[in-house]
């Protein structure tokens, strides 16, 4: 009876004076909005790292030839390199313990024409192990296999992006789409990728869906290389059997590739996983240091609790001296404006949860930052809101606690 006495009294004091508590409130919620939106903005640029480096294979290794001046790839050929090629990935897989399989892929920047309608697009050849390795996957028909590989047929699967810009309405499955001047027939087309909007590694930004994916028999049958200096192949993508190895796996790679290059240089080593922790890192900090900025909103609310309940004590010390003289125990006074701090905290963290919620999304819709709710962030803006403010109610209360009834009665 007495707890829920003390609950009635503080939301009366609440009402009977608005205009105070919401100042009162302000920083609270103001405390609460940001740590749900900085914590939602942080998870969000996690959720898209992760799905960035699965993209590449977490259990990946990728080897991509470097991009060298006109100059210092015929120095590198003529040091007796040939750059990247179909024979390194066959020797890693043979030699390199723990390599569960290898896919190699070139690529050339073209573009394709269907009908009336054309598209820039990055072609790539893959072999057959391609899409086992990676996050890939068809959203109509097929995608390559060891049948179209082994008998160099000329097929292809579009991106979602190319898809779209040539077919719109159409069924893009069984047409024959031109890339230079070879004729393909569309067997699939991929679900929608994640954008690559920065580098990953020596990997270059650029937009997944616009890629066409071709057998790499195919690709070096029928198109040539961009630059006649240029590997047989861009990249290798190799996969191991445990990422706890990936760092040793890529040294054993690096120092085979020395010598099958005659210490030429001219590749990079990428490891996602390894970027994707170094990512989350920073990540991690990152939201940390939102959080705690954000926390800072939260003391500076709880000062403002503590403030104004001092206030309150003195407005109604001989309504303390009163109930002191008929009764009223310490503690009786000391709930009792715990409570109204309380109320004025809960009251400022609610506004405050739907706020923060409220921007997290307004965020998401203006702007092209990505945000994930997630309720741990809702509940732990919510119970800090409420330590703050049982944590500076407390002295306000002991205060008006240990005030002498006869002091109070006389108080004017």
């Amino acid at each position: 009876m007495q707890f829920e006495e003390n609950i009635r009294l503080a939301l009366h004091g609440l009402i009977d004076h608005k205009f105070r508590s919401f100042l009162t409130m302000l920083g609270i919620i103001f405390g609460v909005a940001s740590v749900i939106t900085m914590l939602s903005i942080g998870e969000g640029a996690k959720r898209d790292a992760i799905a960035k480096y699965q993209d590449l294979g977490v259990n990946n290794i990728i080897v991509r030839e470097k991009k060298l001046s006109d100059t210092e790839l015929e120095e590198v050929r003529a040091k007796f390199s040939e750059g990247l090629s179909i024979q390194d990935a066959n020797v890693i897989k043979e030699i390199v313990p723990g390599v569960v399989r290898t896919a190699s892929q070139s690529e050339i920047s073209t573009e394709v024409k269907y009908a009336d309608k054309s598209a820039k697009s990055t072609v790539i050849g893959i072999t057959p192990e391609f899409v086992e390795m990676l996050n890939y996957k068809a959203e109509k028909g097929d995608f390559i296999n060891a049948d179209h590989y082994s008998k160099n047929l000329k097929v292809c699967v579009l991106g979602a992006g190319v898809a779209s810009t040539l077919f719109r309405n159409e069924n893009p499955i069984g047409k024959m789409v031109k890339i230079e001047d070879q004729w393909l027939e569309v067997i699939g087309v991929l679900k929608s990728k994640t954008l690559f909007t920065e580098t990953v590694g020596e990997l270059a930004a650029r937009d997944l869906n616009t890629d066409i994916y071709v057998p790499l028999t195919t690709f070096l049958k029928r198109f040539t290389r961009e630059n006649i200096l240029s590997s047989e192949i861009q990249q290798i993508t190799v996969q191991v059997d445990n990422s706890d190895l990936l760092v040793e796996t890529s040294q054993l790679i690096e120092s085979i590739l020395q010598r099958h290059h005659f210490n030429n240089s001219d590749y990079n080593i990428v490891i996602p996983y390894e970027l994707l922790r170094q990512e989350e890192k920073e990540k991690q900090i990152y939201n940390f240091l939102l959080g705690a900025i954000a926390a800072i909103s939260l003391l500076v609310g709880g000062i403002g609790i503590m403030n104004i309940m001092l206030a309150t004590v003195m407005e109604r010390t001989r309504e303390i001296g009163i109930r002191r003289s008929i009764g009223a125990r310490k503690a009786d006074i000391m709930s009792q404006f715990v409570s109204e701090a309380v109320a004025i905290s809960i009251t400022g963290g609610i506004i405050g949860v739907i706020l923060g919620i409220s921007l997290s999304l307004v965020v998401s819709l203006f702007t092209d930052v990505s945000i994930d709710i997630k309720m741990y962030s809702v509940v732990i803006a919510f119970a800090f809101s409420v330590i703050v403010g049982v944590s500076f109610g407390y002295l306000p209360a002991k205060n008006a606690a240990n005030l002498k009834p006869i002091d109070s009665l006389r108080y004017e």
